[in-house]
């Protein structure tokens, strides 16, 4: 916050605040403290003569807030300026080491001001008044005055626990008024096992003569609980020893966060009872979690898959490499979900073809982006052999859209007797004697993709490419 910015916020609160320039005959002025430009000037004036000369020559003429007086308007001359130290000058001004307390028209101010620079004849000086609660003590009426308008809650309670005072704030968290309040003890708001809590920690803070910082329940006016976060401390307030205390209201934090323990047990719940193979991966690809058909279906313990990194459980086979793909742009922020297949490689050393639902997790308090990978479907096991030929796949992805021997043919443009025998080479390799078997072999030894039209193999780089 600069300098404009704090004058401007000043400009709301119960302050009046001054400043001269002796060699440019300058007064500025401003603050919330008074409504109109001539009370402000009386005040100066009745500070002028109270002071016996403040740093300034006279303030009848002073500038409205914000603005400059210009230099033979009765702004002050460097001549009526204390001495750059703040001490009283010869005349009787008081030290500008402040604050000293003032009435003005039936009301207190605390009032304060220094020079600007070394020699405050040449620089000016500066100052400002903070009106007074009528209620607080001597020494404490700056400090409430500015409290009051706090959106923290704050109050001061007396060793016995009285409130001597509280800010509009404190008193809403009970549902009354701060005029209700002080005075009273704060068993008249606090169910009995509250009041003795807080008293204990009252107690603490003043034995220990330190402040303490913790979080607090209390009971609001519904009936319903609330929660608290700050500190209290030890302050004397007038001729008493009082605890004093600052807190924020964190109850929708605190109700946030119990949500979102909540919502985390029912999705271990449903992780562990759904009977899905998942798993929650990090961003360099080790398991942070998994359910326990996961470990099952990799025939692990489950203390023994998580920690270990997924790559150790991927056959090398196309698929390999193409879910590698999809890994960066789901880490990098380029995805949010995605669709794969996998072969999958179990404790056994056994292979099993397998589909995959992978969603990037955020990031969150104490976790770092992650993917969820949950296994839609099983296939068969998978049998590496027959390795087929591009053409070979081709031929099964056209037999699968309704293609005879001549559509293959001139799809691909090979000739009959070349069709033919690669028909009569996925028969042997594939254990099917009919074109119908065939397409569904190659459906349930996941050479073509169950889920794309017109059909393709399941490591197709594009929609479009049959293979």
């Amino acid at each position: 916050m600069d300098e404009a910015d704090f004058k401007t916020l000043l400009a709301r609160l119960p302050v009046s605040w001054w400043e001269t320039d002796a060699d440019s005959g300058r007064v500025r002025s401003g603050g919330g403290a008074f409504t109109d430009e001539d009370t402000a000037h009386r005040f100066l004036e009745a500070l002028s003569a109270e002071a016996g000369g403040l740093p300034t020559a006279r303030w009848g003429d002073s500038a409205r807030p914000g603005e400059d007086a210009r230099p033979g308007d009765g702004a002050p001359s460097g001549d009526g300026a204390p001495s750059g130290d703040g001490a009283p000058s010869g005349d009787g001004a008081p030290s500008g080491d402040g604050p000293r307390r003032t009435r003005f028209e039936g009301r207190t101010f605390d009032v304060a001001w220094s020079a600007r620079g070394g020699d405050a004849r040449r620089r000016g000086s500066r100052g400002v008044a903070v009106e007074v609660g009528g209620g607080a003590p001597a020494g404490a009426g700056a400090y409430a005055s500015f409290a009051d308008l706090s959106p923290a809650a704050m109050f001061v309670r007396d060793a016995a626990g009285c409130y001597v005072w509280a800010n509009h704030a404190y008193a809403h968290l009970y549902g009354t008024t701060r005029d209700r309040m002080v005075g009273r003890h704060l068993g008249e708001f606090d169910a009995p096992d509250d009041a003795a809590r807080f008293l204990a920690l009252d107690d603490e803070v003043l034995t220990g003569g330190h402040s303490l910082r913790h979080t607090l329940t209390y009971r609001r006016p519904d009936g319903s609980p609330g929660h608290a976060a700050g500190y209290r401390f030890p302050v004397s307030w007038g001729a008493l020893r009082c605890v004093a205390g600052t807190y924020v209201d964190v109850s929708e934090y605190i109700h946030a966060l119990e949500g979102r323990r909540r919502a985390e047990e029912d999705l271990r719940a449903l992780r562990d009872h759904s009977g899905l193979p998942c798993v929650r991966l990090s961003a360099d690809g080790v398991v942070g979690e998994a359910s326990a058909a996961a470990a099952e279906l990799l025939r692990l313990r489950l203390g023994d898959l998580v920690g270990s990194s997924a790559d150790a459980f991927l056959a090398e086979t196309p698929e390999r490499a193409a879910l590698h793909a999809v890994w960066s742009e789901l880490t990098t922020g380029r995805r949010r979900n995605a669709q794969s297949s996998a072969v999958l490689v179990d404790g056994d050393r056994r292979l099993r073809r397998v589909w995959v639902h992978l969603s990037v997790v955020n990031r969150t308090r104490g976790r770092d982006t992650g993917v969820w990978a949950v296994v839609t479907r099983l296939g068969l096991s998978h049998e590496p052999d027959p390795a087929l030929t591009p053409a070979q796949v081709r031929i099964l992805a056209l037999l699968a859209a309704g293609y005879d021997n001549a559509g293959v043919a001139a799809a691909l443009r090979l000739s009959r007797q070349t069709v033919d025998y690669h028909l009569a080479r996925l028969r042997r390799l594939l254990g099917a004697a009919t074109r119908p078997a065939l397409v569904a072999r190659a459906y349930v030894l996941g050479i073509l993709s169950p889920h794309s039209w017109p059909p393709r193999s399941t490591t197709a780089a594009h929609p479009l490419s049959p293979a």
